[in-house]
């Protein structure tokens, strides 16, 4: 265990001592534990540790290299941001929700094998919930429950992968499963995986429960869970051309829907989808520059997501709403909260100095030297909507357009450092790339690629160029309106209401009738055997028994008589007993 020490040990462990602290020892503490874990992750050198022998299976809790490295550094550090963001919250139980929800990430990170990615997996599942429903309201009740189902049916999936997996192979080592060795089991796997990654159509619990979390809840879930998910895809299926697809047909599902949405909220969650999108594809491209972009966008994704859900969740604090319909003139009252959200607008819109740019690029990049064209376009197209929708339409429409008549202030002042310091990131990244391309699990791959040439930032400029003419060209059609957009959870809706119609159609019709069958006539014929038993029993087994005992006991009386205590009559008794017994001989 030399230069290792499990980063998950310092949120889970450090969990329990939160709801005992107060005040400012407790902010304090809450600093300390994630600066300490992203220092261990720091010190850490290439190698497997924690390796257990366990029933006869190899449980690894801590394998290092450069993919597990780049992931741990981006949680441990966006724990650091988060925590920040969420100081002045007193309630315990969300900060403790949050360690263990940081904890589980880090504990699948670092996992060498499917076991353990599973228990940190459903560890993860069940702490994000409770960010939900610290929320404490009814919508948000009802969207922790199907969140909680959705990630439970996915666990199931993923459990039962494992065990055909290893009923097949006799390993439950987490490593990268060669396209043409992939079976049943393990597209079982990749399912399970692909919905936390929010991968169409397993998509829909996504923006349905982000929006309804705590304000700092969301911020922690927009970074851990979807990003987790692509991390454990880029560890077992890289190269999975379903995968690329899928990634693909997210990335543009993910900004149609934002387009059209009304909520703050809900706008980003669904651009979750289309981002994580972009890292789905680059996996399922399965090139060591794709690969490389995946895991990039995911760090850089986490940084600007997470700084786009601070400024969304900072107006729905001050304001009360996040609804863009209700919005309008805050550039006066919060412009701090301005500037930071629109360097996460422009950093997620791929903005040159920003860090979308160095990243989103690696994955189209790599798309079209893996001669996919089709999926190189889509992914060029899907950039415009992202800037149409979160670096025009949500900034525009809240702090700009009609002034609402709120009057909010500034949200306080740990909300503002956590934004700055993201936001800061976000601007450092995008001029020193090297910082990020150095972390990468493919050198060779990153030392060579280069951002910043003249083909890519002329097609960059043009796109966003035609993107801001566009967006003013339809600014009246842009307009938010409240409604209630139709989702593909509707079908799933549609379909558990059908169910339902069916069971209490024809299961609930059977299932009555055989009840009333089993009450007429099964009932009465169990009663009628059940008396024939009772009569037997009384007369036929008791009976027997008692006629042995009275028998027995008769016996016994008549025998008594004959204990006289006289010598003489017990010699007499016994030479008629020899007598009989000869005589009988005699006559046989």
């Amino acid at each position: 265990m030399n230069n290792f020490i499990h980063p998950a040990l310092f949120f889970i462990l450090g969990a329990f001592l939160i709801p005992v602290l107060r005040g400012r020892i407790r902010q304090i503490y809450l600093l300390i534990v994630p600066a300490l874990a992203f220092y261990s992750v720091l010190s850490m050198n290439t190698g497997v540790y924690g390796e257990i022998n366990y029933l006869g299976f190899n449980i690894i809790m801590g394998r290092v290299d450069s993919l597990s490295l780049i992931f741990a550094h981006v949680f441990t550090l966006m724990s650091f941001l988060g925590v920040i963001y969420g100081l002045h919250v007193t309630e315990a139980e969300q900060h403790v929700a949050s360690f263990f929800y940081v904890g589980g990430s880090l504990g699948v990170v670092f996992a060498g094998d499917y076991l353990t990615v599973f228990i940190f997996w459903e560890i993860m599942a069940f702490a994000s919930t409770f960010l939900i429903w610290f929320r404490r309201e009814p919508a948000s009740l009802k969207a922790g429950f199907r969140y909680l189902l959705m990630h439970i049916f996915g666990g199931i999936l993923l459990l039962a992968g494992i065990f055909l997996h290893y009923k097949n192979t006799g390993s439950i080592a987490f490593e990268l499963i060669p396209k043409t060795g992939a079976g049943f089991a393990e597209y079982l796997i990749l399912s399970g995986f692909a919905l936390n990654a929010a991968v169409f159509p397993l998509h829909a619990w996504l923006p349905d429960a982000y929006p309804e979390a705590t304000v700092p809840g969301a911020v922690f879930m927009c970074a851990f869970t979807t990003k987790t998910a692509v991390y454990v895809l880029a560890r077992g299926f890289q190269g999975f051309e379903v995968l690329a697809v899928m990634g693909t047909a997210m990335t543009i599902y993910g900004v149609c829907y934002a387009t059209i949405e009304n909520d703050m909220r809900r706008i980003l969650s669904y651009h979750i989808i289309s981002q994580v999108g972009y890292m789905v594809a680059g996996v399922g491209i399965g090139t060591a520059l794709a690969v490389n972009g995946a895991c990039a966008h995911a760090y850089a994704h986490i940084l600007y997501k997470a700084l786009l859900f601070m400024g969304a969740g900072s107006v729905l604090m001050m304001t009360g709403t996040s609804k863009l319909n209700e919005l309008g003139g805050l550039y006066k009252y919060m412009p701090l909260t301005l500037i930071f959200y629109v360097i996460g607008g422009i950093s997620i819109s791929g903005f040159p100095l920003f860090s979308g740019f160095v990243s989103k690029s690696m994955i189209v990049t790599g798309a079209g030297e893996a001669h996919h064209p089709v999926l190189m376009v889509l992914l060029l197209l899907a950039s415009v909507g992202t800037f149409l929708s979160v670096g025009l339409k949500l900034p525009y429409f809240a702090w700009f357009g009609k002034d609402c008549g709120l009057k909010p202030k500034e949200p306080p002042a740990n909300m503002l450092w956590a934004m700055g310091l993201t936001a800061f990131l976000c601007f450092f990244i995008g001029v020193y790339p090297k910082a990020l391309y150095d972390l990468l699990p493919f050198k060779e791959a990153a030392a060579e690629y280069h951002p910043y040439s003249a083909p890519h930032l002329s097609e960059t400029v043009q796109l966003l160029l035609f993107t801001g003419l566009g967006f003013f060209l339809l600014l009246k059609r842009l307009q938010p309106e409240a409604k209630i957009n139709l989702d593909f959870d509707w079908f799933y809706r549609k379909l558990i209401a059908g169910f339902m119609r069916f069971d209490q159609k024809h299961i609930q019709a059977f299932d009555s009738g055989w009840g009333d069958l089993y009450r007429k006539a099964g009932l009465k014929a169990m009663m009628s055997i059940a008396g024939f038993f009772a009569w037997f029993d009384r007369w036929g087994i008791d009976g027997v028994v008692d006629n042995v005992a009275y028998g027995t006991q008769v016996i016994g009386d008549k025998v008594r008589k004959i204990q006289t205590g006289n010598l003489q009559n017990y010699l007499a008794l016994a030479i008629l007993i020899i007598f009989v017994i000869v005589g009988i001989n005699w006559f046989l």
